[in-house]
C-alpha cells in the first residue's frame, strides 16, 4: 500500500504478463508508472497501461526534460518485465541509449529484473556474464521459470509469472523484521486417512489459513517451508513447499523441516482418526450389507513435537476449531501441547474456518493475554497474528 512502482517492459512476446502485472500491483495498493521501450510497443499498446494504472505511459527520453531522473527518483521500486536478453546486456554495460536503460542507470531505488527468453539464449555465456554483473551491481532477478515458451519448445527462460514478481517485490519492500533470516515452518491443508486404495477420511480444509501465514513470514524475510496437505486454495509465491498426504508423512516433513527453525506455525487440519484397518483393495458396495469401520486416535503433531520444540525454544502458534466453551478448551490445548500462541475460532461462526475466505478468532497466549479480532480475509489474519509472533520475537 502506498508503494510507486516503476514498471519497465521490454520488446519481448511475453509483454502480455506485464499488463496483469501492473493490474495486480494496483491491487495490492501500489501506484505504477509504466514504460514502455520501443521494442514493446510492437508486442502491447499504451492504452492498455494507461486503461489499468489511470497514468500516461512514459515513451520516450525526449517526451519531457529530465524524465530519466524524475521516475527512477519517485519509484520506491523498479521492475524489469518481461527483461529480455538484449535488455539485460545493455543495462549490464551501463547504456543509457533508451528511456529505460537511462532511467535504471539513474535510479537509486532496488531494481529488479525478470528475464524472459529462449532457453538457449538464457544459457549462452555472454547471458550468464551479463547476470553475473547485474548481481554485483546490486539488481535482484526473479525467474526465469521452466516451462512452454513461445516457439512451442520446453526449458528455462519463462517470464516468472505477476503474482511471484508481486510477492518478491513485497519482500524486497518489506520494512525491517524480525523474522529476516529465521526459519519459519508452517503446516496447512487436511491430512487424509486412508480407507482402502480410492477412500479415505478427511476434512473441508482449503489451505488457505496456512498458506496466508506461510506468505506474510515469507514477505518479512524468513526462510519459510511449508508442509501442505491436500489443499486447494492457490498456493503462496515463495516459501519452499513439500506435499503431503497422511499424517504420518506431515510428521515426518515437520521433524526434518524443524532443524534450526524458530518459528512453527500449525495451521493445518490434522485427521483426529484413522481407520484401524487400510483395506489393499477397493471395498465393494454390497446392498445386502453394512459396512463398520473403526477407528483410533490418530497421531497429535503438537504432542509429538513438543519436547523437541520446547528443547529448541520454537516459538509455536496452534489453532483450535471448537463448538463449546472455546476459550476454555483453548486454553486447556496451549499448555497440554506446550504452545506460546492459539488462536479459537468457533464453527459455526458464519463466514469463519474451513472453505471461507475469511475467518475470525481470539488468539491466547502463554503470557496470559487475550485478543479477540474481527471477521477478516484470512490474508489480513495471518499479518495480525504474525505482528503478534514479530512482537514477541522481537523481545
Amino acid at each position: 500500500d502506498g508503494r510507486h512502482v516503476l514498471l519497465v517492459v521490454s520488446g519481448g512476446i511475453a509483454a502480455y504478463k506485464s499488463a496483469v502485472l501492473a493490474r495486480r500491483l494496483i491491487e495490492a495498493g501500489a501506484s505504477v508508472d509504466v514504460l514502455l521501450t520501443r521494442g514493446a510497443k510492437k508486442f502491447i499498446g499504451e492504452t492498455t497501461f494507461e486503461g489499468l494504472t489511470g497514468r500516461r505511459v512514459c515513451r520516450d527520453m525526449w517526451e519531457r526534460p529530465m524524465a530519466h531522473l524524475e521516475l527512477g527518483r519517485r519509484a520506491d521500486v523498479a521492475v524489469v518485465a518481461p527483461a529480455t536478453a538484449d535488455f539485460l546486456s545493455r543495462l549490464a554495460r551501463g547504456a543509457a541509449d533508451d528511456l529505460g536503460t537511462a532511467v535504471l542507470l539513474a535510479a537509486d531505488c532496488p531494481v529488479v529484473v525478470c528475464p524472459a527468453m529462449n532457453t538457449r539464449m538464457w544459457d549462452h555465456p555472454a547471458t550468464g556474464r551479463n547476470v553475473t554483473r547485474l548481481r554485483e551491481f546490486g539488481v535482484h532477478l526473479v525467474g526465469p521459470s521452466y516451462g512452454e515458451l513461445a516457439e512451442g519448445e520446453i526449458g528455462l527462460g519463462r517470464m516468472a509469472e505477476p503474482e511471484e514478481i508481486v510477492a518478491a517485490l513485497g519482500r524486497l519492500l518489506e520494512t525491517e523484521s524480525s523474522f529476516e533470516g529465521r526459519k519459519v515452518v508452517v503446516t496447512s491443508g487436511p491430512t487424509r486417512a486412508p480407507i482402502d486404495p480410492v477412500r479415505f477420511l478427511g476434512n473441508r480444509s482449503s489451505g488457505r489459513m496456512g498458506y496466508a501465514l506461510a506468505a506474510s513470514a515469507w514477505r518479512r524475510g524468513a526462510d519459510v517451508t511449508l508442509v501442505a496437505g491436500p489443499g486447494h486454495a492457490p498456493r503462496p509465491a515463495g516459501p519452499a513447499i513439500v506435499d503431503v498426504e497422511t499424517t504420518a508423512e506431515m510428521l515426518a516433513a515437520l521433524e526434518s523441516a524443524l532443524e534450526g527453525a524458530s518459528v512453527l506455525l500449525m495451521a493445518a487440519a490434522v485427521a483426529d482418526f484413522e481407520a484401524e484397518e487400510v483395506f489393499g483393495a477397493k471395498l465393494k458396495k454390497d446392498a445386502s450389507a453394512t459396512l463398520e469401520l473403526r477407528l483410533r486416535e490418530a497421531t497429535d503433531l503438537l504432542l509429538a513435537t513438543r519436547e523437541r520444540r520446547v528443547r529448541d525454544g520454537v516459538l509455536t502458534l496452534g489453532f483450535a476449531l471448537e463448538t463449546e466453551s472455546p476459550l476454555e478448551n483453548a486454553r486447556l490445548k496451549l499448555e497440554a501441547k506446550g504452545l506460546d500462541f492459539i488462536a479459537v475460532n468457533v464453527a459455526e461462526e458464519p463466514d469463519s474456518g474451513f472453505e471461507a475466505p475469511t475467518n475470525r478468532v481470539t488468539l491466547l497466549d502463554r503470557w496470559g493475554n487475550v485478543e479477540e479480532m474481527p471477521l477478516l480475509l484470512k490474508e489480513e489474519l495471518a499479518d495480525r497474528l504474525i505482528d503478534r509472533l514479530e512482537d514477541r520475537l522481537a523481545d
